[in-house]
């Protein structure tokens, strides 16, 4: 029997992408999630005495050069070494725009494929196989490269690619699960897409998924692939990785009638939360759905309201919020209210349709931003659209807000 570990995409020292994580220390725990993910790898390559660790493309973060990464990346590779542990390493995109990729003499026991393509021979019986990037983009496919499996052997392939296409991905190396099954190989070690997802069994064809998410467009528990070869098969299973999980949640507050009562739900809901966490520390955006008798008030107290949610999360022990979203059903604004505020609210309405108003708006906001760092910028508004978009969601929110403190006092 041998035991193989699949990983990729652990994009060390990524730098946050959420702009929410004031907290210093969760925002310590975070910036150093994917280093603890990799210590975790190492871990349990370490305690489950596997033969290798295939690292399938992007172990770095696109062109930051860090002599710290280095050392550390380094001394994990090493503890392999010791543990008589062999590394096989393809590049992937952003591996081929670091710097420190061809600048470090790795320990002996890693060997990394080159862009013409390759196989090594991990044991008796099996051959690994692997390509890397030569460069930032690989718009064609890599399978040319592969040399035929060897008769007689497990052949286990290594490829960064995004496959057919993926969501929230840039097209690289393209190929189809039926070229890949069509290779010969048995088992497929892929990078690239940041979700895991098993394309097939017979081969295997499996994206490993990366071991650390980053925020919460990649939440979820986070894991590596281990395989364990034996005369009749390929076994398959998942192994925690990540330190740190982001979580999405709601919570339906239909039936709350009272303070307390939502006091009551909420920590009931995080305990939920906290027991249903896979890795050690959890970062929950919870969103508050329904719609509530109270909702006004809650409204009107919504900056309160966040912080005795944080306040519960931090109770648990292990969980941190990231923001509470206020997504209940907004009632009629006039609907049971008095003269005046049903007038003001139609009127606030009246505005935001007005012609002009977006383009007054989005000149307002652009100048509050204009001194905010131009990667911040970016990311609240990449395009017209979404600046546009960005202005209407503002403008309701602020809306609501106005009604929420006086309709909020009512009753």
């Amino acid at each position: 029997m041998t035991r193989i570990l699949h990983t990729a995409d652990l994009h060390l020292d990524s730098p946050l992408k959420s702009l929410a994580l004031r907290d210093e220390d969760l925002r310590a725990r975070v910036e150093s999630a994917t280093r603890t993910a990799l210590t975790r790898i190492v871990d349990t390559a370490l305690s489950e005495k596997v033969a290798a660790v295939l690292i399938a493309g992007d172990l770095f973060d696109g062109a930051e050069r860090s002599a710290r990464t280095a050392a550390f990346l380094l001394g994990e590779l090493d503890r392999l070494r010791i543990g008589e542990v062999r590394v096989f390493y393809i590049k992937g995109n952003h591996d081929a725009e670091n710097p420190v990729t061809g600048a470090l003499d790795l320990p002996g026991n890693v060997h990394v494929f080159d862009a013409r393509g390759g196989k090594a021979q991990l044991e008796d019986g099996i051959w690994i196989h692997g390509v890397s990037f030569s460069g930032r983009h690989a718009p064609d496919s890599l399978l040319p490269r592969f040399s035929a499996p060897v008769d007689g052997a497990v052949n286990i392939a290594m490829l960064h690619t995004s496959l057919a296409g993926a969501a929230e991905h840039d097209v690289y190396a393209p190929c189809s699960v039926g070229d890949l099954a069509g290779k010969g190989f048995d088992y497929w070690a892929l990078g690239h897409v940041h979700r895991r997802h098993v394309h097939g069994r017979d081969p295997w064809i499996v994206m490993s998924g990366m071991p650390q998410g980053r925020d919460m467009g990649e939440a979820g528990p986070k894991t590596a692939t281990l395989l364990t070869i034996t005369e009749e098969c390929i076994e398959v299973e998942e192994l925690p990785t990540s330190t740190v999980e982001f979580r999405n949640s709601m919570l339906d507050v239909t039936d709350v009638e009272s303070d307390d009562r939502l006091r009551a739900a909420l920590r009931d809901h995080l305990r939920e939360e906290a027991e249903a966490l896979r890795s050690p520390t959890g970062v929950l955006r919870l969103s508050l759905a329904g719609a509530s008798p109270r909702h006004w008030q809650i409204l009107r107290d919504r900056d309160v309201w966040a912080e005795q949610v944080a306040a519960m999360a931090r109770d648990t022990g292990v969980l941190w919020l990231e923001k509470l979203v206020f997504d209940l059903d907004i009632p009629d604004a006039a609907a049971g209210t008095s003269v005046a505020i049903g007038e003001l609210a139609s009127i606030m309405t009246e505005i935001r349709a007005e012609t002009g108003f977006i383009a007054t708006a989005r000149a307002e906001m652009e100048a509050v931003l204009s001194d905010a760092p131009p990667v911040i910028r970016a990311r609240l508004w990449p395009d017209e659209a979404k600046a546009d978009a960005l202005v209407v969601r503002l403008a309701q929110a602020g809306s609501e807000r106005v009604l929420a403190r006086m309709r909020g006092t009512e009753g």
